[in-house]
């Protein structure tokens, strides 16, 4: 798989135009959600390269990374004279950079795209790595494709658009960058004030929780060993992703991964000796600034079966990645019902369900 160029921006109007350049085309398109076509086009409306470039704008949130939206994305190209020589930039966040590098990897059997994530999750994570996708059944990112985009733009003055639930959604991948890393940058992350955003701060935080993405993406590409250390949280996550959305409840990814973490750190104190203090750090931590995501027990067998559906069991195993301690990651950890069962029970009782 090809690296991706990283580039932390404090002037898109110089960079920009640069990475286009070393992106021969003959056809430029943004793609954008309706929301960063109103927020976010205009940052970028002015500079030279990019002002003719077609549009192609869907719905915006997580419900719509889906067929339908794709189906969109791959006729608009088509229609608007699209070649194998095209080139897309994504403008958004993790919806667009998914469900637009899942586009690009698959139209005409692949062209080359750029990256600009608008919102705090997509610079950190999902813009960065190369997975690209669609939520399908009623899954999360159940169809995709690893596919790089050639360039990923990061300039946190985008930030400055977002609300402080998005903020706090990005935030939750930093902090599990944070504890798979060390306790340095695990222990700045439990200070930072996210209702009084210091931005010259988090512009060294977003680097720093990038660099640690990229350095195990670059180790282990394809999710085969080391990589799997990023679905901290998930295996939990997308469950609850998932059964919000069955649920008509939609919430935030990152706020998932929070209570994700929540479960997925008490596995790890039974069953890889993770410090119950710092659980319990981590865990107020998540409790302060995201609330808690609401279920009773007839809930249970539902989100045990939507993790029996995610991408890294194998044999319908459910597994796990748990740590021993902060940076010290154990993949590919596995627990039977009883034992997730009782982890919903003191996410429940810890979270005040």
């Amino acid at each position: 798989m090809q690296t991706q160029k990283i580039i932390i921006s404090e002037d898109l109007g110089y960079n920009l135009p640069r990475a286009i350049e070393q992106c021969p085309h003959d056809r430029l398109f943004v793609l954008t959600d309706r929301t960063t076509h109103d927020k976010c086009w205009p940052v970028i409306a002015d500079i030279p390269g990019i002002q003719h470039a077609e549009h192609i704008i869907i719905e915006a949130t997580d419900e719509h990374k889906n067929i339908e939206a794709l189906t969109h994305v791959w006729s608009a190209l088509g229609q608007r004279g699209g070649t194998r020589h095209s080139l897309l930039i994504n403008l958004g966040g993790g919806m667009v950079t998914d469900l637009g590098g899942f586009a690009a990897a698959t139209f005409k059997r692949g062209i080359t795209y750029i990256n600009i994530p608008t919102t705090l999750l997509a610079m950190v994570d999902a813009a960065v790595g190369g997975k690209t996708g669609i939520n399908f059944n009623g899954l999360k990112n159940e169809v995709g494709a690893f596919c790089p985009s050639a360039c990923v733009l990061i300039d946190t003055e985008f930030l400055k658009t977002l609300d402080y639930h998005n903020l706090c959604s990005g935030y939750a991948e930093m902090l599990k960058h944070g504890l798979i890393s060390n306790n340095a940058n695990w222990a700045e992350l439990l200070t930072f004030e996210l209702d009084n955003v210091n931005y010259r701060r988090l512009l060294s935080m977003v680097a720093q929780s990038v660099a640690i993405k990229e350095q195990i993406v670059k180790e282990d590409p394809y999710e085969q060993g080391i990589r799997k250390a990023l679905n901290l949280g998930h295996t939990a996550g997308h469950a609850f992703e998932s059964l919000a959305l069955a649920e008509g409840r939609t919430v935030l990814h990152g706020y998932a991964v929070a209570w994700g973490l929540v479960c997925e750190l008490y596995l790890s104190s039974i069953l890889t000796g993770f410090p119950k203090d710092k659980l319990r750090q981590t865990l107020q931590f998540i409790k302060t600034y995201y609330g808690t995501f609401a279920f009773d027990c007839k809930s249970y067998e539902q989100l045990y079966q939507l993790m029996t559906h995610d991408k890294k069991n194998t044999s319908g195993i459910i597994n796990f990645t748990l740590l021993a301690d902060v940076g010290e990651v154990r993949i590919n950890q596995t627990a039977d019902k009883e034992t997730i069962f009782d982890m919903l029970d003191f996410y429940r009782e810890a979270m005040g369900c």
